[in-house]
């Protein structure tokens, strides 16, 4: 029991709610659509991969991550779908 509440607990955030500059690793992309989930797949975004925050827009526009050396934009109603834990 003690194991599923650790893990719950890394899982306690999402991809949009990274403010700029932090890191975290992806570690939930069952909820993204699989269009979606193969761009990144394409991009080297997979379980695992550690992402940077760049950059967010106003007014709710995209965010700027940077995975495996590459700068990429997503809609944060796609990263709200990502669950990441902090690095």
């Amino acid at each position: 029991m003690s194991t599923q509440t650790s893990t719950a607990a890394e899982i306690n955030t999402t991809l949009c709610e990274l403010k700029p500059g932090q890191q975290a690793c992806i570690c939930d992309l069952t909820r993204v659509h699989s269009t979606i989930f193969q761009r990144l797949l394409d991009l080297g975004v997979e379980e695992g991969s550690h992402v940077h925050m760049k950059r967010t827009s106003l007014f709710g526009g995209p965010l700027t991550l940077e995975a495996n050396g590459q700068l990429f934009g997503i809609r944060r109603s796609v990263a709200r779908l990502i669950g990441v834990k902090h690095t």
